[in-house]
């Protein structure tokens, strides 16, 4: 289907998107990749008045580091991530990990990391990330700018707390230290369907034990939670084998524990192929899963080939 007829916009400063937005009484949307906001128009689920082109927006395509944080501007396209060396240490590999799930190639080289927070589908592997890690997303609008912490911010399915007449500038996130190992898994119908249940993890592991956990689950509810029973649950857990074992056993206890504990967070919605108890059980499955992966990553840096401390 054509979409419905509609005023388009093009402003060069966010001053000028802003206006715009303000002036269509709600009924505007902005377009920066497009690849959901389109196939919405299309099928008439959305029928903007106004569409808010902010492409030729100059400065919105940048990564920046700041201070602790990196910030990750609202047109900086998902294929910009896929390699961990576009971002340093531990995120920039958390990132390149979420990044390969997202659709196939052509969407990655058009869609954006902001658009995925502005459209906030429950099922999103930026979302996960977001709240795993507690981004910071940053709206501007007629009043000024203001910062949403991501778990304030995501508010159901499509929906958040991103005011009609605001847009999403930014998305910044915590710069992960060197102690911080990370995992990212999810399990999906087939290739190119949304993710049934998709997780988020960054471990981080001192003297053997786990000093702090960030768990993000993605379609465990009707929004990206992060999964805090399971993080309490690994604090103080020894975070690998034994020395004199190289390899972290798939039955550690503390890889268990934290898939078990993870449940008590996950609102799951039945699907017509993943019902209540197939989400429950697979988000256990799937966490245990990155909690191994993301202690195997950091110990993998930390050892020589032969498994002795670096």
């Amino acid at each position: 289907m054509k979409p419905a007829a509609f005023d388009y916009a093009v402003p060069r400063t966010v001053p000028e998107a802003v206006e715009a937005l303000s002036s269509a009484d709600g009924t505007a949307q902005v377009l920066a990749g497009g690849q959901s906001l389109i196939l919405d128009m299309r099928l008439h689920r959305v029928r903007p008045g106004l569409v808010v082109d902010i492409n030729r927006v100059p400065g919105l395509d940048r990564i920046d580091p700041d201070g602790g944080t990196l910030r990750v501007g609202a047109l900086v396209r998902h294929r910009a991530f896929e390699s961990a060396r576009a971002v340093p240490g531990p995120l920039g590999a958390l990132f390149a990990r979420a990044a390969v799930h997202i659709a196939h190639p052509p969407v990655r080289s058009r869609g954006t990391m902001a658009g995925s927070f502005a459209w906030a589908h429950p099922a999103s592997e930026w979302c996960a990330v977001g709240a795993a890690l507690d981004a910071d997303v940053e709206l501007s609008g007629p009043l000024g700018t203001r910062t949403v912490a991501a778990r304030d911010y995501f508010q159901g399915p499509h929906l958040t707390a991103r005011r009609p007449d605001e847009l999403l500038t930014s998305v910044a996130f915590p710069l992960l230290d060197g102690d911080t190992g990370v995992g990212f898994t999810e399990h999906r119908r087939t290739h190119f369907c949304f993710a049934q249940v998709a997780v988020a993890a960054a471990l981080t592991v001192r003297e053997g034990v786990v000093a702090e956990a960030r768990i993000g689950l993605a379609n465990c509810a009707d929004r990206p939670v992060r999964a805090r029973a399971a993080e309490q649950a690994l604090i103080g857990a020894e975070a690998w084998a034994p020395v004199g074992g190289h390899r972290l056993p798939d039955g550690h206890p503390f890889v268990r524990a934290g898939g078990i504990a993870a449940q008590q967070d996950a609102a799951p919605v039945p699907e017509p192929y993943a019902d209540t108890e197939y989400k429950r059980h697979a988000v256990a499955v799937l966490v245990a899963r990155t909690l191994h992966q993301a202690a195997r990553d950091l110990r993998s840096r930390r050892t020589g080939p032969d498994g002795d401390r670096a």
